[in-house]
C-alpha cells in the first residue's frame, strides 16, 4: 500500500486526483503499478486500478490474474471492480472508502457479488488515514 500511495502522490503532482494502484502477483512480486491519469491520457478509462491491471496482465502474457492481490488507495469505482473480477483477482485491499462512486462498498458490491462467476475477497480501511488525508489535500484548495 506504501507504494500506491507514492504513485497516488505523483498523480497529485501531475493535477491528477490522487489515487495509485499496485497488483502484486501470487509469487508476491510487484507486476502492475498505476496512478490516475485520465486527464493526461485523455482516457476515461485510465483508473490506477485499471493501469495496474493492464501492466500486470502484460507481464503475464494473460488477461487473468489468479492468485494476486490489488492495493488500491480508493475504493475502487464499478468500472475498475468489475475489471478485478473479469481477472479473476483474488483479493482487493483498499484504503479510503468512495462516498460518491464506490463500487465495492460504498454504494455498490461488484467485486463479491454472488451474481458473477467470481468473487473477489475484500480488506478495507489499510493505511486509511493516510489515503484520505492525501485526498482532502489534494481537492481542499479547489473547492
Amino acid at each position: 500500500m506504501r507504494e500506491a500511495l507514492r504513485l497516488a502522490r505523483e498523480a497529485a503532482l501531475s493535477g491528477e486526483v490522487p489515487v495509485g494502484a499496485v497488483l502484486v502477483a501470487a509469487t508476491g512480486e510487484i507486476t502492475g503499478r498505476g496512478s490516475n491519469s485520465p486527464i493526461s491520457r485523455h482516457d476515461p478509462t485510465a483508473h490506477a486500478e485499471i493501469l495496474a491491471l493492464r501492466e500486470a496482465a502484460a507481464a503475464a502474457r494473460n488477461y487473468r490474474l489468479e492468485g494476486a492481490t490489488l492495493y488500491s488507495t480508493l475504493e475502487p469505482c464499478v468500472m475498475c471492480a468489475g475489471a478485478l473480477v473479469v481477472a479473476r483477482v483474488a483479493r482487493l485491499v483498499f484504503g479510503a472508502r468512495d462516498l460518491r462512486f464506490g463500487g465495492v462498498r460504498s454504494k455498490f458490491q461488484t467485486a463479491d457479488s454472488s451474481l458473477l462467476n467470481h468473487q473477489v475477497e475484500i480488506e478495507e480501511g489499510l493505511l486509511a488515514v493516510e489515503c484520505v488525508t492525501l485526498l482532502q489535500n489534494f481537492f481542499e484548495p479547489r473547492r
